[in-house]
């Protein structure tokens, strides 16, 4: 696998091909694109039923990633490039919203009009900081799935991003999660504070993609604790 600092990447997604522009020049973290994004995308790639008729013998992730007919409504933490996000909608995941910091808002729907040939319809873009309530119940949770890719680099924003994940999933969603160290402080207090509230179970390499199953990188899928007591 090979990740770039190109100014732009090509992301092939089944049939279709993405093309992401970075500004690795930017002050915003979110106007690159991050490995986590790609193994998270190129993870669903590889288990994403293609049709809700798609046989489910083989397929350990099939009722984790049936966006068909199962979980149907997402949101994107941190969208940044749109990578991910974009890459979900392309496997079938229809109603979608992407959110992320105002300053990186512009990167992100300069990508989203870039690639709408591919994409369809227009995709639904939310400004959300992870401390805002208003904004959070503005985008009218829950949700079956919340998407997040390397977002735990501030050890001051773990807090917030907790909080954010579990007012934003449903009971019974999921929080699918790419996940690379950045910070010790950070990764040291968002681990406690996730055992706390989400059962958490780690994707194994051998079920990445072959091609994108980058040594410091890992997947995880968050459930909420049916008591938050335990």
């Amino acid at each position: 696998m090979k990740f770039t600092d190109s100014p732009v990447i090509q992301l092939q997604v089944r049939d279709s091909q993405l093309s992401i522009q970075q500004d690795n020049g930017s002050f915003h973290v979110g106007t690159s694109v991050w490995p986590c994004s790609l193994v998270l995308a190129k993870f669903v790639e590889r288990w994403a039923p293609s049709s809700p008729t798609t046989t489910t013998s083989d397929n350990p992730y099939y009722d984790l990633l049936d966006f068909h007919t199962r979980r149907r409504r997402a949101i994107e933490l941190g969208t940044g490039c749109g990578a991910a996000g974009m890459t979900f909608r392309l496997l079938g995941l229809q109603d979608i919203i992407l959110t992320d910091i105002s300053p990186v808002m512009p990167a992100l729907k300069h990508n989203l009009k870039r690639n709408k040939p591919v994409l369809g319809k227009n995709m639904k873009t939310s400004i959300l900081y992870w401390n805002n309530k208003d904004q959070i119940r503005g985008v009218n949770p829950p949700f079956d799935v919340v998407i997040a890719a390397d977002v735990v680099y501030i050890e001051e924003s773990v807090g917030h991003l907790v909080g954010a994940m579990e007012a934003l999933v449903s009971d019974d969603g999921v929080i699918l999660l790419g996940y690379q160290l950045r910070s010790p402080e950070a990764d040291k207090l968002f681990w406690e504070m996730c055992e706390k509230v989400f059962v958490i179970e780690k994707v194994p390499h051998q079920d990445l993609h072959p091609d994108y199953a980058y040594e410091e990188t890992d997947v995880y899928v968050f459930r909420k604790k049916k008591n938050n007591n335990n």
